[in-house]
């Protein structure tokens, strides 16, 4: 039973899941439908949560007690994960990537006293991420790809791929949410920037809902 993901009851038949077996990587692995393909229809169905659902607990312990940075990595997440559904893409590495694309910004602030500088900590976060993706057991590709977002995920290009347009306007509207707060965002702020800040259609489809309560 220690490497079987199930087990059936030899008197009565009915199918036990492997308590002490981490299901985690079966949200990106190509062999999952191979490993885990015989579980319960319920367990296959929240699989995809599995991983997304580890690196948020890594990100939330790297923070600690930073409860602000937590909230806003958690809120882009979530918008992250609403957007991906209409654009496509890699949840997984939408998600990991939303919630680590601030990871570098505590070691920023010990460094250079500021994280306001967007380049200090889009350098220090892909190290970090990389670690923390590392001793979750995920792919290369998957690491170098969550890493390139995070590297530039306030600069975008010419040819962004659909992953980084996903995590990239997830941010940007919890940033304006976060500075609508704070005042500093003028409630004046036009509906029309939106059509050319963000990088998706359903970036700015849910920024109007968000921003402007258009539903």
């Amino acid at each position: 039973f220690k490497d079987e993901p199930t087990r059936a009851c030899k008197g009565c038949g009915v199918k036990i899941v492997n308590p002490k077996m981490d299901f985690g990587c079966a949200s990106y692995c190509q062999f999952a439908e191979q490993c885990v393909g015989d579980l319960p229809a319920e367990l296959l169905a929240q699989r995809k949560d599995l991983f997304k659902d580890r690196v948020a607990v890594e990100m939330k312990r790297y923070f600690q007690y930073d409860f602000k940075r937590i909230g806003h990595a958690t809120k882009v997440a979530r918008y992250a994960e609403r957007i991906v559904k209409q654009e496509g893409g890699d949840p997984a590495v939408v998600l990991s990537a939303a919630y680590l694309h601030d990871i570098g910004i505590a070691e920023a602030e010990r460094k250079y006293g500021s994280a306001e500088a967007h380049d200090h900590h889009e350098q220090e976060g892909p190290p970090i991420a990389r670690q923390i993706l590392g001793r979750l057991k995920a792919p290369e590709a998957l690491i170098d790809e969550v890493c390139a977002i995070i590297g530039q995920h306030h600069h975008p290009g010419r040819e962004d791929t659909v992953n980084f347009k996903v995590v990239y306007d997830a941010d940007l509207i919890v940033n304006l949410e976060e500075r609508r707060k704070e005042a500093s965002l003028d409630e004046g702020y036009p509906a029309s920037s939106i059509d050319r800040e963000f990088l998706t259609d359903g970036g700015r489809e849910l920024a109007r809902k968000v921003l402007f309560k258009e539903h």
